[in-house]
């Protein structure tokens, strides 16, 4: 890694205000960077705050990440640090329960243009940039949701569907070079991403939740050695094992038992 003008690598993290993400950021430092992140929510000050008590140089912005300007924001900010990103975490997402044809478009919108549209282009921007150093890593937070045909929250699942996808192939399109695009999959996580998906009055929203940090180590771990993919947790190794065997119908069925509304009082 190329970080001359520090003895510390650079990392960006999106979405790194709460959740999986504030906790990616956090096993940065532990590990010694420093870390631009971004959000759209004030708190991403409070959680910079925290980071730099660790040490860590910390640049914070607070920007819409679903936007072409939003990702250029943070791309400026990171420059800021006079060196060379060495570690891009894609992490910001987005969810949204309820019948898709009841939902109000521009949210559907919102959640399609933050966990896509913004996150490729961020991922392109930075990823020109370490490809033509030929040095760098990137850790697209996808999901098992992906795996699976998500009723009651289509658009969501499709969301991480494209990018469990699209890591793989990016990572092959980058294998001629020293540039590493790792995948991790969470499953069910303890963070605000239920509330926010108005999801709390679901089985899914009620069930038992894996610890963000834990799986924030998981991915940053396998993105340190480079490995193509992540299930983190033993639970979802199982759970990934068994969709992958299941026909859609099946799978679009069982998830319609978890994110159905009001479905946690039966």
């Amino acid at each position: 890694m190329d970080h001359t003008s520090s003895g510390r690598p650079l990392a960006v993290v999106t979405g790194a205000s709460v959740g999986i993400g504030f906790e990616l950021a956090q096993v940065c430092v532990v590990n010694n960077f420093d870390v631009a992140i971004a959000s759209n929510k004030a708190r991403i000050y409070d959680a910079a705050a925290s980071l730099e008590a660790r040490g860590a140089r910390v640049v914070a912005i607070e920007t819409d990440l679903s936007t072409i300007e939003g990702v250029d924001r943070l791309y400026d900010a990171a420059q800021q640090f006079g060196r060379p990103v060495d570690v891009l975490i894609a992490n910001v997402g987005i969810g949204l329960g309820k019948a898709f044809l009841d939902q109000d478009f521009q949210k559907v919108r919102h959640v399609i243009d933050t966990n896509i549209t913004g996150t490729v282009y961020a991922i392109q921007k930075f990823g020109r940039d370490m490809r033509n150093r030929n040095s760098g890593r990137i850790l697209i937070v996808g999901s098992i949701a992906g795996m699976v045909p998500g009723t009651f929250q289509a658009v969501y699942n499709g969301t991480k569907a494209f990018l469990d996808n699209f890591a793989f192939a990016l990572r092959n399109e980058l294998k001629d070079t020293t540039v590493t695009v790792s995948l991790l999959m969470p499953g069910v996580t303890e963070t605000d991403f239920f509330r926010r998906a108005d999801l709390l009055d679901t089985r899914l929203g009620q069930a038992r939740k894996a610890n963000a940090a834990d799986v924030a180590r998981d991915g940053f771990d396998a993105m340190m050695q480079g490995q193509a993919r992540v299930v983190s947790g033993w639970r979802n190794k199982i759970s990934a094992t068994f969709i992958q065997a299941m026909p859609a119908t099946f799978l679009a069925k069982q998830h319609r038992r978890m994110a159905k509304p009001h479905s946690a009082r039966r």
